[in-house]
């Protein structure tokens, strides 16, 4: 038996890239996917809506439960996870996908963007887990997975775009204190974050053809994610995941089939 058949996972951001490819695949095991993301409509140079992905999970054996959210709005948030729990009748999993980015340093960032990276990155990464926790305590393996990196409080990682770091740092944080505030309620709080560039929308805006030629699929992430959230809750909790460590830990040494070039170098992504 599936350890997801029936279980309940709000994902943010789900409506394409790593979030989606993470809904796919608990849907196939049988999850209820709960898709929770800003495109309701088609947009011009981005593939796929909350309805659309919302059909692929179906389509891979799972239930889906579109939503059109803005991790910015307390009260879309807190109805979002309600939605979810009367449909559904709980909640198991929370993965905090949703993000913002922009690689500008200080003197070029427009405060507009340094806001919207807090808020999407940090600050609903938190609302969301704190709107989902209370029913997240009610479930018997309850899990939180932010995708956000290692905690390396290094000057490197900081300097040349202090706003997106601080701000995906924030997710982190998260994890770090979540995890030791809930650990005698046996909720997982784990973090999850990419070896290499992970093929996304992300890296087409930032590099092209030429950087997606040298990164890994978004199933990479599915896979090692799928693997965290099966773990027991009580006996793992506040790590900094990396996705091929995770693959090797479950005795998956062969990668190659991740790569979208297998010929092309493959780009290390950053904060590793």
């Amino acid at each position: 038996m599936s350890d997801f058949k029936g279980k309940t996972v709000f994902i943010t951001g789900a409506s394409r890239g790593i979030g989606k490819a993470i809904g796919i695949k608990l849907a196939s095991e049988g999850a209820n996917i709960v898709i929770a993301a800003k495109t309701a409509a088609p947009h011009p140079k981005l593939e796929g809506t909350v309805f659309t992905a919302a059909e692929e999970m179906e389509a891979a054996g799972g239930k889906a439960l579109p939503l059109v959210m803005d991790v910015r709005q307390e009260e879309m948030v807190q109805a979002a996870i309600q939605k979810a729990v009367d449909t559904f009748g709980g909640l198991d999993i929370l993965v905090n996908n949703a993000s913002a980015i922009q690689l500008t340093p200080s003197l070029q960032t427009a405060m507009k963007r340094f806001d919207l990276m807090h808020s999407v990155n940090y600050r609903g990464t938190f609302m969301t887990s704190q709107k989902a926790i209370p029913f997240l305590l009610k479930s018997e393996n309850p899990h939180i997975l932010n995708l956000s990196p290692p905690l390396n409080i290094e000057k490197r990682w900081f300097a040349p775009h202090l706003p997106y770091t601080y701000a995906k740092f924030g997710m982190s944080f998260c994890t770090f204190a979540m995890s030791e505030e809930f650990k005698k309620q046996g909720l997982a709080v784990n973090s999850l974050w990419p070896r290499t560039g992970i093929a996304t929308a992300a890296i087409q805006m930032l590099g092209g053809d030429a950087m997606m030629q040298q990164c890994r699929k978004p199933e990479i992430m599915a896979d090692a994610a799928y693997f965290i959230l099966k773990r027991n809750s009580k006996e793992h909790s506040g790590n900094f995941y990396i996705d091929d460590d995770v693959l090797r830990s479950e005795g998956i040494s062969d990668l190659d089939h991740y790569a979208v070039d297998p010929s092309k170098p493959l780009m290390p992504d950053f904060f590793v």
